[in-house]
């Protein structure tokens, strides 16, 4: 018992990985691993071959069909869904977690389908064959490689490459830079005098859209939110350089940006639920 037991801490780490990447919460990887140590443990190791990667199948497994539940739930009408369960996690683990993967990663990989998601997560993050995945999701191997194809357009964009992009990308990640460090000449730098700024009514704290005009008062925001700027990561939003903002696991706020040469001319703040549903996100 003791040796079946350290065998299996040995992969723990690993499969929670695996577990977090396809389902985005710490505490449902937990129960994902749990699940996997369980039905190892009366499997027994005598009868398996390579031990990681059937726990890696197990725990694939557990996760898609707890992703499959998951998106169930949300089809069903509002008066029909369940209580929320509250979070078991610890939010400190949470967040450390996510900041290892990253949050525009997970925001992007939280719109695939279930078997999409297993597929990429399998294949692109942990090298597993596609021989080994098909069975997983009761597909062919070439069915398997076509999903994680799918993903992986989704995940990095599916737009032409864009000659222009990298020069787009300078100038947010300065802008990020800037508003995170409170720096006003660096910010001042990179606005455009004529600089607006538009922010839907979900931002708040005023009830009604915000607009700035001109590179002050833009400036001024900026520098007011600083804090939000430290918890926001560079994504492609609609195939063009743009800043997300995830809370507790869900894109809250998305900034997409205007830029004509090295100034940004505009700035737009969106938070409304159904804009944020709409739009085209990536990882870059």
């Amino acid at each position: 018992m003791d040796t079946l037991t350290d065998r299996f801490e040995q992969e723990r780490p690993r499969l929670r990985a695996v577990a977090y990447r396809m389902l985005g919460s710490a505490s449902e990887a937990d129960d994902a691993v749990q699940e996997a140590w369980l039905r190892f443990d009366r499997a027994g190791a005598d009868g398996i071959d390579n031990v990681p990667a059937w726990l890696t199948t197990v725990v694939a497994r557990v996760c898609l069909s707890m992703l499959r539940t998951r998106r169930n739930h949300r089809e069903e009408p509002l008066d029909s869904q369940p209580e929320p369960l509250e979070d078991r996690g610890d939010p400190g683990q949470e967040a450390e977690l996510a900041d290892s993967v990253g949050h525009a990663l997970l925001v992007v990989l939280d719109t695939l389908g279930p078997a999409e998601r297993v597929a990429f997560v399998l294949h692109d993050l942990f090298a597993v064959p596609f021989d080994e995945i098909a069975p997983v999701l009761g597909k062919t191997p070439a069915a398997t490689r076509q999903l994680a194809s799918r993903a992986r357009r989704r995940v990095r964009g599916a737009t032409a490459p864009d000659a222009d992009l990298p020069r787009r990308r300078k100038v947010v990640e300065a802008f990020l830079a800037a508003s995170r460090g409170g720096d006003f000449e660096a910010l001042l730098a990179l606005l455009d005098p004529d600089v607006v700024l538009h922010a839907d009514r979900f931002v708040g704290p005023t009830p009604e859209p915000i607009v700035l005009h001109g590179v002050e008062s833009v400036r001024r925001g900026a520098v007011l939110a600083s804090e939000r700027a430290r918890a926001s990561e560079l994504a492609l939003v609609d195939g063009a350089p743009g800043l997300l903002l995830v809370r507790e696991g869900r894109l809250a706020v998305v900034l997409s940006f205007r830029i004509d040469g090295d100034r940004i001319t505009g700035i737009e703040v969106i938070a409304d639920p159904d804009r944020l549903a709409a739009l085209e996100l990536a990882v870059l």
